[in-house]
């Protein structure tokens, strides 16, 4: 199934950008923006939100478990 993944780009006034894959985990977050990075330019550094460390398997899980709980 296609999975919905939105990037949220903010640009400071000092012309930096921060960069936010909301809706990923795992490798997806950092598969999504790596044609968009490379276009753009060196990437200055880079912090992983904790989506990053969950695996496919974890969100099974929570939202089976959303779904017996209603």
């Amino acid at each position: 199934m296609a999975e919905y993944r939105k990037i949220e780009y903010r640009i400071g006034k000092d012309g930096k950008i921060v960069e936010t894959v909301l809706n990923a985990s795992g490798a997806g977050c950092t598969e999504t923006t790596s044609a968009i990075e490379q276009a753009l330019g060196e990437v200055e550094s880079q912090e992983l939100l904790p989506q990053y460390y969950e695996t496919e398997v974890d969100l099974e899980t929570d939202e089976t478990q959303s779904l017996t709980q209603m």
